[in-house]
């Protein structure tokens, strides 16, 4: 079966496509393309990296451990020095890595936030963020030419290749704790010590925030920290509907408020002391105005084509250059390396900002969160309801509709672009854009985002809307849209 390697890297199904034989494969590519004269090997500024050195990590997910062992043993027969984590850690701290130990390159043994059944490779770069297309396709490209040769992948046994010190196990937590103390003002939470739940999903983000704050006089409650890798049947994502445990310890009296994490770390959610979930839109939201009328920060500021329009008003206000990328955290990346930068994130709750690595981070913006909640002297409630009262209202939705066939990507744009509405609901359609998908924004400034899957006959529909009543509209739109299609 072949074997696509994207620009997050591979995921599969552990047994399936995802077993030992075809990671060794994936490795063995990858260890090829950082080798090759075409991998880029300037890192990010400064000292050059390691062009040896590779840094691994991996997740709580079943056989995680194993197949992290298993890259080791691939990279270290390809003459790399392998720098192993030496337990789960979550993927910002093994992208930190990278750049704290001037590696030329990480691998992530992770499916993040998918169902329990996958698992998967991300590959990271050495300026500590995904590794480029380019770099990605050029493993590609590698494992078909080794399939087409023939070619099977080294392997060198784990204990021989420890003696001979290829492979080190190392702890990437106290780094990139010294790291997010640079970036979080301690003596603000210190001072007023909060009392909240952190849930980490079963993922490899527990007990990371719970660690950073001990010695603040934080009253930290951890729930689903301890190891689980069916993660309780259900997708270790951190979204309203997978979080009722969550709810249920802020109403039982354990915290005020809560911050959750996913399978690998990478992204957040959060919980007001009522029990109403705080998306990503409003935690990016009320970050960009806290580093800029509390810290005083400025920059440019990126956003995904699904995220929400309060940060388009918030850089207005602040006299910022906003830029909307497609979906996925690598092309707010390339703006956070080629510009300054102050925040940058997408609606999945992968958020960063000005002095971070270009990773999103879900444990650094739960630390964030907390500093903000502790600075204000307000409730996380009292602070979303500010925010809308600035710059809302905005009410959110996002569905999934079935096609009855694969339609292609590019086909799919054409004919939404052929056939634009003039008006959803009462809302005159004053712009269209086909950056990622086709986004139809309306008058008062509420949007509607079409995209059509590349690999399934789905499609993916995103709306913000000024009143529950337009978002009820442009949804509706969209399930007309797919039924349309046969």
């Amino acid at each position: 079966m072949p074997i696509h390697f994207g620009t997050d890297g591979w995921r599969a199904v552990i047994s399936d496509t995802f077993t030992y034989s075809n990671l060794r494969r994936v490795v063995q590519a990858i260890a090829d393309a950082v080798a090759s004269e075409h991998w880029d090997k300037s890192g990010n500024g400064g000292q050059a990296p390691d062009p040896n050195k590779i840094v691994i990590g991996f997740d709580t997910r079943f056989l995680s451990d194993r197949y992290a062992g298993e890259v080791a043993r691939v990279l270290s027969a390809n003459g790399f020095s392998v720098l192993l984590s030496q337990a789960d850690a979550p993927t910002p701290a093994i992208s930190y890595a990278v750049k704290h130990h001037n590696a030329i390159a990480a691998v992530m043994i992770t499916a993040s936030h998918n169902a329990p059944r996958y698992n998967g490779v991300k590959l990271k770069a050495a300026f500590g963020g995904s590794a480029l297309p380019e770099q990605c396709r050029r493993v590609e490209v590698y494992i078909n030419d080794n399939e087409q040769r023939a070619r099977g992948p080294n392997l060198m046994d784990f204990e021989k290749a420890r003696k001979k010190g290829l492979i080190k196990k190392f702890n990437p937590l106290p780094a990139y704790f010294d790291h997010l103390r640079t970036l979080i003002n301690m003596d603000i939470i210190a001072d007023d010590p909060e009392h909240l739940v952190v849930d980490s999903m079963y993922g490899s983000g527990r007990g990371v925030i719970k660690a950073f704050l001990k010695g603040t006089g934080c009253e930290v409650v951890e729930i689903r920290g301890e190891m689980n890798p069916g993660f309780g049947g259900i997708h270790p994502e951190p979204i309203a509907k997978y979080l009722g445990p969550l709810a249920t310890a802020i109403s039982s009296g354990m915290g005020n408020f809560g911050i959750s994490t996913d399978g690998d770390g990478d992204r957040i959610g959060a919980m007001d002391g009522r029990g109403n979930f705080v998306d990503p839109h409003k935690i990016m939201a009320l970050s960009l105005k806290y580093l800029v009328e509390e810290r005083g920060m400025s920059g440019a500021v990126v956003r995904s084509v699904s995220t929400t329009r309060m940060i388009d008003r918030l850089a207005e206000r602040y006299g910022f250059k906003l830029y909307e990328t497609p979906v996925g955290f690598n092309h707010i990346a390339d703006y956070m390396m080629k510009e300054d930068v102050l925040i940058g994130g997408e609606e999945s709750g992968g958020i960063s900002f000005k002095g971070h690595i270009p990773e999103g981070d879900g444990c650094a913006m739960g630390l964030l969160l907390i500093e903000m909640i502790t600075a204000a002297k307000k409730s996380l409630h009292e602070m979303v309801n500010d925010l809308l009262k600035e710059v809302g209202p905005a009410f959110y939705e996002r569905s999934d509709l079935r096609l009855n066939h694969p339609v292609a990507k590019d086909e799919m744009t054409d004919l939404l672009l052929k056939k634009p509405p003039t008006k959803i609901g009462e809302e005159k359609v004053t712009e269209i854009a086909s950056r990622d998908g086709v986004k139809y924004i309306l008058a008062d400034d509420s949007w509607l985002l079409i995209r059509p899957s590349g690999t399934e006959p789905v499609l993916r529909v995103y709306a913000e809307g000024r009143s529950l009543e337009m978002v009820k509209s442009l949804m509706e739109y969209g399930k007309q849209v797919a039924e349309s299609i046969v």
